[in-house]
């Protein structure tokens, strides 16, 4: 139960705070709902008016119990004060209104049930005027009719006796706004009613704007319940609760952390005599600790996979980076900036490495001001198998210190320079959705993408080594440039070659173009860069846009480099001729650099050879990548590419 304990905390410190979004947090024996229809009425329970709400506009706050709260199956609880029409009003079934199947057979319901618990709710609280003003109006018996005349709901057949609603919009031109309003599949009577008590008294209108009505609903459900025992979380005997929240990762989420079935379904048998003696937490502890989950996957820092959610907070409150983005997101959302800060100048080729180390330096140092080295830190993952059931899939509890050193380590480990679009160029490492796709594509399936993900996020936390496999999938891929497009490939070039160097930590390679570097691997790849930069250059003296032959047998020459690289020398040839008589400096110190390069290859190993044409591994991207990089940056190469020197 430590992961309840310290939501439960979270939720203290945080409710009541100055945080910006701390009265999302929700109060306890309450939840959230789509409205679709806002009723007025006056302060002695008349109709003023009906609207029906925007989609913008429907998020609504509501009371609710525990059985309401979680509601399922034929029968479903009522809500204490908003809730469908088939629960708020009387004229629901002679209006044609179809009721849930359980209680298709019982004469009154589910209107009934809404009506007694309201009753009971205001004779306990007889001060409260909205909830009195409410009671009066659902008595009368005419929120059907209100909602007809007013033009809200449609009716089938107008001359009709009685009169029923429409239940699908089949005519010309544009339906009626409820029906737009509605989620698919929904008719007008399942809409969702909020209210709206207006008075010369009182400015909050609104029942989800009063707080004297959420109070006044807290303290009346606390003395209804019953079932008390030992809380397992703070270790009194307390009012236990029966039911858990849900609606944890969205508003339609059905799956709950702590769920069992009733004793007909035996979820328990032969291990305890009731549900309360494997998970007995109290109300108060349930509702604020699924609340505060529900808050902090609100918030922008939670990371979604489909139905999978990785969460991090700080249980002060406090701003912490978010471990799931890329190093642009973190640098970009930190507050904290020096009078030194020459982070929008750019970096030279040889200290890029040494500008990204001080701005992420920066960085932390902007968290570390809000953040301690005591104060918890907490990282939590949630998925679901079935609709039903949530679990907890990855859960640490780290101090602040220690959290930021992990993700500091985790952004200067992959730090390489990384090309996502247009507006997304940076020095750094990449998120884990990113990584995902770079090592099995944009269009992988949301199981594998999760599993990726889940993998890589005790790599990130724990300071686990990559998995090799993921290294190996992300480098196949970059070799692979002609079955990818062009803006793809660079995304996925500069993934593999962070992954790649990210694995081999001990190698410590460096982001600038490294020549005092003899590995067959890399030479190859500055081989490849050259010979391609060359053939570049001659197709842009000679107006031609088309591929080059180095990208074009890219992937041939990472699984054979020695015999490929003889058929992409024959290719230069062409191409050098042209480019002897308009660019000849420029030829000269390609030739240079080739000789060099052909020259530095080892002559006493073997395995370092050039001649030796087995396959290369991701060092071969590392090499071409730096030496692509170093030759985009020359001063006389800026006409063939303007993009380099931006």
């Amino acid at each position: 139960m430590a992961w309840m304990q310290t939501l439960f905390e979270t939720y203290e410190r945080c409710a009541g705070s100055n945080l910006p979004d701390a009265s999302a947090l929700l109060p306890i024996a309450h939840t959230t709902q789509q409205a679709h229809i806002e009723i007025a009425i006056d302060w002695r329970g008349f109709f003023r008016r009906a609207v029906v709400l925007s989609k913008e506009n429907q998020q609504t706050l509501i009371p609710c119990t525990e059985k309401s709260g979680g509601r399922a199956g034929s029968m479903p609880a009522t809500h204490p004060l908003c809730d469908n029409l088939q629960y708020v009003a009387k004229d629901f079934r002679p209006y044609g209104g179809t009721v849930t199947s359980g209680y298709a057979k019982i004469a009154g319901a589910p209107h009934g049930d809404y009506l007694t618990l309201l009753q009971r709710w205001a004779a306990f609280a007889p001060g409260q005027s909205k909830l009195n003003a409410i009671l009066a109006y659902v008595t009368r018996g005419n929120v059907i009719g209100d909602l007809v005349a007013a033009g809200i709901l449609p009716l089938a057949d107008r001359g009709a006796s009685p009169p029923k609603l429409l239940k699908e919009w089949e005519g010309p031109g544009e339906a009626p706004e409820i029906f737009r309003r509605l989620p698919n599949g929904q008719a007008p009577e399942d809409a969702f009613i909020r209210w709206r008590v207006e008075s010369d008294k009182e400015l909050a209108t609104g029942t989800w704007e009063d707080v004297g009505l959420v109070r006044s609903w807290q303290e009346f459900y606390a003395s209804q319940q019953s079932v008390v025992g030992l809380c397992q979380v703070n270790g009194r005997t307390v009012a236990l609760a029966e039911q858990h929240p849900k609606k944890l990762r969205h508003t339609a989420d059905r799956a709950k952390l702590i769920s069992s079935n009733d004793t007909s379904g035996f979820t328990f048998l032969g291990r305890f005599t009731d549900a309360a003696q494997a998970a007995g937490v109290s109300f108060e502890v349930t509702q604020k600790a699924h609340s505060a989950l529900r808050w902090l996957i609100g918030r922008k820092q939670a990371a979604r996979n489909g139905d999978q959610v990785f969460v991090a907070w700080a249980v002060g409150g406090q701003p912490i980076p978010d471990p799931w983005a890329d190093t642009m997101t973190i640098l970009a959302g930190v507050q904290h900036q020096t009078d030194t800060d020459t982070s929008a100048a750019p970096a030279q080729v040889g200290d890029v490495g040494q500008e990204f180390s001080r701005r992420l330096r920066y960085a932390m140092a902007g968290y570390k001001a809000d953040l301690s080295d005591t104060d918890a830190v907490v990282v939590m993952g949630l998925d679901s198998a079935t609709t039903g059931r949530l679990a907890i899939i990855f859960y640490r509890e780290l101090k602040g210190s220690e959290f930021l050193t992990r993700i500091e380590t985790w952004h200067r480990t992959l730090a390489w320079p990384q090309n996502l679009g247009k507006d997304a160029r940076f020095v750094g490492a990449p998120s884990p959705r990113d990584i995902a796709e770079a090592a099995y594509g944009r269009r992988l399936d949301d199981k594998l993408k999760k599993v990726a993900v889940e993998r890589l996020v005790p790599c990130i936390i724990d300071g686990l080594p990559l998995p090799i496999d993921l290294v190996t999938s992300c480098c196949r891929r970059a070799f692979n440039r002609s079955g990818i497009e062009p803006w793809e490939w660079e995304k996925d070039l500069g993934i593999a070659c962070a992954l790649f160097k990210g694995f081999h930590k001990e190698r410590e390679y460096s982001m600038a173009l490294e020549e005092d570097r003899k590995t067959r691997d890399y030479l190859y790849g500055r081989l490849l860069a050259v010979a391609e930069h060359l053939e570049s250059r001659a197709l842009y003296v000679a107006g031609e846009k088309r591929d080059t032959t180095a990208s074009r047998l890219m992937q041939r020459f990472a699984d054979r480099p020695y015999t490929t690289w003889r058929t992409i020398e024959l290719a230069l040839g062409p191409y050098k001729s042209r480019l002897r008589s308009s660019r000849g400096a420029f030829l000269w110190e390609m030739d240079r650099i080739l000789d060099q390069l052909l020259g530095s290859f080892s002559t006493h190993d073997e395995k370092e050879a050039f001649t030796n044409d087995r396959a290369l591994s991701g060092e071969f991207l590392l090499g071409y990548h730096c030496q692509r990089q170093a030759l985009r940056r020359t001063p006389d190469d800026a006409e063939l590419n303007p993009a380099a020197t931006e």
